[in-house]
């Protein structure tokens, strides 16, 4: 026991590690469990860091985080913005007495030209929030804010988690635009990207969650490689299970996916359903996501007939999404990228067998071609027809894959792992000898950049909110 531990108190006092149990701020500037990974990380991770003995305070901001219940060691503070993207009035203008501040007045102000001023309001408003706690947290962990607010003092050591540079959301988007002004809009929507660059650069301690994506943070983002430290997350094993009792629907196939976020390849994987279809005519599609009225998705699903055979499904609880995906033949990741995949995780924990691109970080979850899944080229409808078809056909191969992928995720993938991971790296970072924040940083976050001219917020409405959230 060391010396920290031994002033801690009674042993029942100590963290699981066996050390005093650590007070943590977790930063989400945006916390839906239901939109994107970063949600999903902070409502397990928190549990699982309270599980060790730790207490957990997530601050965040619209929409909120939703934390698992039952758990001391959990609280949520709001940090509200002006939520300028909630549904149903997505790029509203705030009424006069909804301002409070300065930031206020800097959160709209980006809007109106076109760009995601989140991260750096949220990271502003952090820092004023901790600076007026200083003293009762021993960490302070951002969840990829990356806002010139935490280039700063904020209080105590920081460590910051990066899921994968943004910056390859951006140009995969740019790819896909179709003219010129699609091209203006996302450039300046994807601006905050700089900021960035800029912060992760000076930053003392960083998490990431995969091999791949710690290389493209010091190839995208210029990180020192001695600064950065891969931490695999993974799925909630407990939940995410087999369970015979659910039968299986033939010819079902199941992803999740954002329809309109083109570095998820849903367009391909429809594709590739309608070659499917030829061999297996019972072959259907249900994807955990909102239902697209245009764009690539939906022109391809008239331009194939498929309207009878995808589903689209929203806002169902946990329970229904590891009971749909139980129910599936297949789960099909068919991203071109992705600094993790916890779709594909959550799919081999509970023994469904899996069809998944090569696309980022994929192969590091869903393992070997032939071993765990059955893996193809991103991009390539062919390759994704070809595989689906082949474990639609294959019940023994099904129930082979399915296996080998569930043991896959609890050797490797779980929450638990993930949380005592991190907590290692929090030791660290307050070590004795280390700086542990990012108060040496040469950059000033006293004054971020005034937004620069851009066209007005109209120009932007091409694409949707939810594409455009970065939850």
């Amino acid at each position: 026991m060391t010396a920290e531990a031994s002033q801690a108190g009674p042993q029942e006092d100590l963290a699981a590690d066996g050390e005093r149990p650590l007070r943590i701020a977790l930063l989400t500037y945006k916390g839906n469990p239901f939109c994107g990974g970063q949600g999903v990380y902070v409502r397990h991770l928190s549990r699982e860091l309270a599980r060790l003995g730790h207490r957990v305070e997530v601050i965040g901001s619209q929409p909120y985080p939703v934390l698992d219940e039952g758990y001391d060691g959990i609280s949520l503070t709001e940090l509200p913005s002006l939520d300028l993207y909630r549904s149903p009035d997505p790029f509203r203008t705030p009424k006069r007495d909804e301002y409070r501040d300065w930031i206020d007045a800097l959160e709209v102000a980006t809007m109106w030209t076109g760009g995601f001023p989140e991260p750096l309001t949220f990271s502003l408003r952090a820092r004023r929030h901790l600076r007026a706690r200083r003293g009762e947290f021993d960490i302070v962990h951002d969840n990829q804010t990356l806002g010139y607010g935490l280039l700063g003092d904020v209080g105590a050591p920081l460590v910051t988690t990066i899921h994968h540079p943004i910056t390859v959301d951006r140009q995969l988007e740019l790819d896909a635009a179709e003219n010129w002004r699609q091209r203006m809009s996302k450039r300046r929507w994807y601006a905050f990207t700089r900021m960035q660059k800029r912060v992760a650069r000076r930053l003392p301690s960083v998490l990431t969650v995969s091999g791949t994506s710690r290389q493209e943070i010091i190839d995208h983002l210029g990180v020192r490689d001695d600064r950065i430290q891969v931490v695999h997350i993974g799925a909630d094993t407990d939940q995410f299970s087999p369970n015979p009792a659910v039968p299986q629907v033939p010819g079902r196939i199941v992803t999740t996916s954002s329809a309109d976020v083109p570095l998820k390849g849903l367009v391909f994987l429809v594709e590739a359903l309608a070659k499917v279809r030829t061999e297996h005519p019972d072959a259907h599609l249900i994807v955990v996501g909102k239902r697209p009225t245009e764009g690539p998705v939906a022109q391809s699903i008239e331009r194939y007939g498929l309207e009878g055979a995808v589903q689209f499904v929203k806002g169902i609880t946990d329970a229904e999404l590891v009971d749909l995906v139980r129910s599936a033949e297949v789960a099909c990741v068919p991203s071109l990228y992705e600094g993790f995949s916890l779709p594909a995780a959550e799919a081999m924990a509970t023994g469904t067998p899996l069809v998944a691109t090569t696309g980022g970080a994929i192969p590091e979850v869903a393992g070997r071609d032939g071993e765990t899944c059955l893996a193809v080229p991103p991009g390539d409808p062919g390759a994704l027809a070809t595989a689906l078809s082949r474990l639609l056909a294959d019940p023994a191969l099904r129930a082979r894959l399915g296996a080998a992928g569930r043991e896959r995720v609890l050797a490797r993938f779980t929450w638990a792992k993930a949380a005592e991971g991190t907590a290692a790296r929090y030791r660290e970072a307050i070590a004795p000898g280390r700086t542990g924040s990012a108060a040496t940083a040469s950059l000033s976050p006293s004054a971020p950049p005034s937004p620069a001219p851009s066209p007005s917020p109209t120009s932007v409405t091409g694409v949707s909110p939810e594409s455009r959230a970065t939850c």
